[in-house]
């Protein structure tokens, strides 16, 4: 290369580099790259704005720039925590803390970069962070909301649900009139669908709040899933849908939390069988990595590529018709995800529109 096209070229990358430095000084939002020592490259006023500091940051170690903790009051090990990025991940249950004391709730994003051009480039990470403090606010009080509300909704549902349950009898001792019985029968349906959709509620404020506590215990996994197998078998014998269980003869005890584990496979037994029409469902378990993998597998309608990314958000229900045909509150997914954190399991999903869905979960043993 001649000296006038090594001029030219490092006169482009100067303009490259300033044209970078406006993008990233133009963002709300507090922006830190950092190299593979975890030493800051590169920054932004919001940054410097977040981190309370006027001085320049660059060369400086990140473990001294931020000081992170979790909701526990744990100090989080912001180095090992941006080397563990593979892929780009978030996180908006941190706080910082200030040297005067006080603190503030952070939205931090990590996503690992080449600190140069293409893959040759150095490698590092960039740092996205923004204070949501106001945000948290707001989603204290809307669960403080919906815990009181389904607190308090939980004995006039169950007086309801009563009282309709002895009515429905009465009538049908009594061969009353089969439009009265119908009317009661669907009443009966959308109370229970009610008292479900206050469980799923209340389950979900204690999980935003952190009130979910975790007790670890043994138990034995594969008594866990002949016992739903058999708890839901009489669900799956009105829909004419086979429910079965396929259990490894190796399984052995599982130490984890007894109570969020049937709850998860709970969720993903019950929306096997409600949205399964004809065909099978299959609750299978097998040792796997020091712990067990859980499958839930159906034949049912499936769930679209596009569906599949959403399926675990808050209140999301597919418009897929015959989706919307069910009852159905789009929390129960949500507040498994939520359960499955706890008990630090991993959660995935494979699914076909109109070839059914296999829903796995990795539950390790918690020593």
């Amino acid at each position: 290369m001649s000296g006038k096209q090594n001029t030219a070229v490092l006169a482009e990358a100067a303009i490259e580099h300033e044209r970078l430095q406006s993008l990233i000084g133009s963002m709300a939002d507090g922006v830190i790259a950092v190299d593979d020592d975890i030493k800051v490259v590169l920054y932004n006023g919001a940054a410097l704005n977040i981190l309370d500091t006027n001085g320049t940051i660059k060369n400086r170690n990140l473990k001294r720039l931020l000081r992170l903790y979790d909701n526990n009051g744990m100090l989080v090990d912001i180095e090992r925590l941006v080397r563990s990025a593979e892929r780009a991940t978030s996180n908006r249950d941190l706080l910082l803390h200030y040297d005067d004391g006080s603190r503030i709730n952070i939205y931090l994003s990590i996503a690992p970069v080449h600190l140069g051009y293409g893959e040759a480039g150095d490698r590092g990470f960039v740092l996205l962070l923004r204070d949501i403090t106001h945000e948290k606010s707001l989603e204290e009080e809307r669960d403080e909301f919906i815990s009181v509300v389904s607190h308090e909704l939980r004995t006039p549902i169950a007086i309801a649900e009563g009282n309709i349950s002895n009515a429905q009898f009465i009538i049908k001792k009594a061969g009353g009139d089969p439009s009265i019985l119908n009317a009661l029968n669907q009443a009966h349906e959308q109370i229970v669908f009610l008292a479900s959709m206050v469980n799923d509620l209340s389950t979900l404020s204690r999980a935003e709040r952190g009130k979910l506590t975790l007790e670890v215990s043994g138990f034995n996994a594969h008594q866990l899933v002949r016992s739903l197998v058999e708890t839901y078998q009489h669900d799956a014998q009105v829909k004419n849908v086979s429910l079965r269980a396929d259990i490894n003869p190796h399984l052995e005890t599982l130490s984890s939390s007894e109570l969020y584990v049937r709850e998860v496979l709970q969720n993903f037994i019950t929306n096997a069988l409600k949205y399964t029409e004809h065909g099978s469902v299959i609750v299978a378990a097998k040792p796997h990595n020091d712990g067990v993998l859980f499958t839930v597998s159906d034949t049912g309608i499936g769930i679209s590529k596009a569906d599949q990314e959403r399926v675990f958000d808050k209140f999301f229900r597919s418009e897929d018709f015959r989706t919307r045909a069910t009852n159905g509150t789009g929390l129960g997914l949500y507040v498994t995800m939520k359960l499955a954190r706890l008990i630090h399991a991993d959660v995935s999903l494979e699914s076909e529109l109109n070839q059914g869905s296999i829903f796995t979960i990795f539950v390790p043993n918690m020593h």
